[in-house]
């Protein structure tokens, strides 16, 4: 606006500045001696013209600022129209949900009030609480009644809080009732028969432990027979059930670990007794000695026995009862194992790592080495590259020096096989870590070929080949099909325009019972030969020749 008024006082002064034009312009023209062309008037009309124009487009300029204004205050009101409508429906929706908040606090308060005015009679040892207080509860551990007649922990005398929500087992309601009847044989069965679906299972054995008067207590019964009595040094390798077995208890120490990672302080020491730790404790002194007989090269970091007890001693809290170094010498021997890292970390032992990742180098474990460094972030201290050549290059030295020259092909076939696990391998390793541009795996790809198609043409090389069938030799009889005119070839057959029809066909020595079924019926014309009844002028050919005349007979 300010603007607006200085145009608008410029042009105000416009008649002024004029008359003082006039009257410099008529002193100038007094004072010259010669008549100037340009005459006052037209100066004036044009000074004229100029000024009607700049107020023309003065008060464009005026009615396009109202214009605007005018759009201004219109998008403004739209804007506050809008606004309202959205506050309003904010204020509905708080509202509702207001509504449903009181509602369900209502409902939460009165489940309380009647759950409080409820008597409870607690079920004897070794019963479980009712599938009503224990589905109510996610907290189905609570420790707020612990007392001194309760050492172990059970479930009998822990207050089960039916604030936490419900839980519920979707895919396999068989777990609850097992879990409840602190069946360890028949969940070992159970998880034996559902083996394929063993990811679900895992995810619903922690939700079914809460239905176990204790889940630890469980959990301990179910590592029963993991070393039989009778043969304790046995080699699960060898035993399907056997390794079947430790599989499952190593998944069920698992899955404790799972549900105790969920509960509070006071719900784990109810679950974690000190009479549980004592029996885990127990048994991991049992397994100790008989680990002391594993050997870490014949293991290749896939011992389920050393997992097995490194996961009792994680999983009931008794890492402190045994001394680190004999669980540093383990981990090396499940290195392999999916679950190493999280192990390690559950243990305590992840600032020893970057002594476990040198043994494992030291002792050719690159692969493993190399997740590891990845899992503990130590991949600056030992280059995943650099491990990964090296394992590479040990494998093609043994594949080269163990292989002599006058070696047996079974031995040149095994050290081939040696190199080609060993390259799968490292490009497995390179995928899963994203290594591509770091170390490109085309090349160990074409050697996957190579070897692949040296197998290959050494197989087809000692195939035994296959026998000819033998053709039979000689002119075969044709036998015509009088029912089919088309020509058929096979053996007994004869092609008609490669073998011509043989012209002595019809000789009558052919017309005996075995002949006359093999011979073609005779043409219908006749021959003006007839031949002696007896053998006649034959050849052995069949051929006819000219017998010279018999001699006199004398009587």
């Amino acid at each position: 606006m300010e603007d607006t008024r200085s145009v608008a006082s410029l042009m105000d002064s416009t008649s002024s500045k004029i008359q003082q034009l006039q009257k410099a312009f008529a002193e100038l023209e007094s004072q010259r001696a010669v008549t100037l062309n340009l005459k006052w008037k037209e100066l004036e009309e044009h000074f004229h013209g100029l000024e009607r124009s700049l107020k023309r487009r003065f008060h464009e300029l005026e009615d396009q600022e109202k214009e605007y204004e005018t759009k201004t205050r219109k998008a403004q009101e739209l804007l506050e129209i809008k606004k309202a409508a959205v506050e309003a429906k904010e204020k509905a929706s708080l509202e509702r949900l207001q509504k449903k908040r009181d509602a369900a606090m209502f409902t939460i308060n009165s489940a309380l009030d009647k759950y409080n005015n409820a008597p409870i009679s607690k079920p004897s040892v070794g019963e479980r609480w009712p599938q009503n207080a224990v589905g109510d509860s996610s907290n189905a551990f609570a420790a707020d009644s612990i007392t001194d007649d309760n050492p172990d922990g059970t479930v009998q005398d822990v207050q089960i809080s039916p604030v936490m929500g419900n839980f519920e087992v979707k895919a396999y309601p068989q777990l609850l009732k097992l879990c409840g009847d602190m069946d360890s044989a028949g969940l070992h069965k159970f998880v034996s028969d559902n083996r394929k679906n063993l990811a679900s299972l895992k995810e619903e054995i922690p939700m079914a432990f809460r239905a176990a008067a204790n889940p630890a207590s469980l959990v301990l019964d179910s590592l029963e027979g993991f070393y039989p009595m009778e043969a304790p040094t046995a080699d699960g390798k060898k035993d399907a059930n056997l390794l079947g077995m430790r599989r499952t208890c190593i998944m069920l120490m698992e899955c404790l670990s799972i549900l105790l990672s969920g509960l509070d302080p006071n719900s784990l020491a109810a679950v974690l007794s000190q009479n549980v730790k004592r029996r885990a404790k127990s048994i991991a002194e049992g397994w100790n000695p008989l680990l002391q007989s594993l050997d870490m090269d014949a293991c290749n970091g896939n011992s389920l026995e050393a997992h097995a007890f490194l996961q009792l001693l994680a999983s009931f809290a008794i890492v402190g009862d045994f001394k680190e170094d004999e669980l540093l010498k383990l981990i090396p021997m499940v290195s392999r194992r999916r679950q190493a890292a999280e192990l390690c970390r559950s243990l305590g032992l992840a600032e020893k790592m970057p002594g476990v990742i040198e043994v494992l180098v030291n002792s050719g474990k690159q692969i493993d080495a190399v997740n590891l460094a990845f899992a503990f972030e130590l991949t600056e201290q030992f280059s995943p590259v650099s491990l990964l050549k090296s394992y590479l290059t040990e494998a093609r030295r043994s594949s080269t020096q163990g292989r002599p020259g006058n070696a047996s092909p079974a031995v040149q076939d095994e050290f081939n096989e040696r190199e080609l696990t060993g390259l799968k391998t490292v490009i497995k390793c390179i995928e899963e870590h994203n290594l591509e541009e770091q170390y490109p795996a085309e090349p160990l790809h074409k050697r996957i070929l190579q070897l692949e198609k040296a197998k290959a043409d050494k197989k087809r090389a000692t195939e035994p080949t296959k026998p000819q069938p033998k053709r039979p030799r000689g002119a075969q009889p044709r036998v015509p099909d009088n029912n089919n005119n088309n020509i058929k070839t096979g053996y007994g057959r004869v092609i008609p325009e490669r073998y011509p029809q043989y012209v002595y066909d019809n000789r009558p020595f052919l017309s005996g019972p075995i002949m006359a079924a093999q011979a073609p019926p005779p043409p219908p014309q006749t021959y003006t030969f007839s031949p002696a009844p007896a053998h006649g002028n034959f050849y052995g050919n069949c051929y006819q020749y000219q017998a010279p005349p018999p001699p006199a007979y004398f009587h």
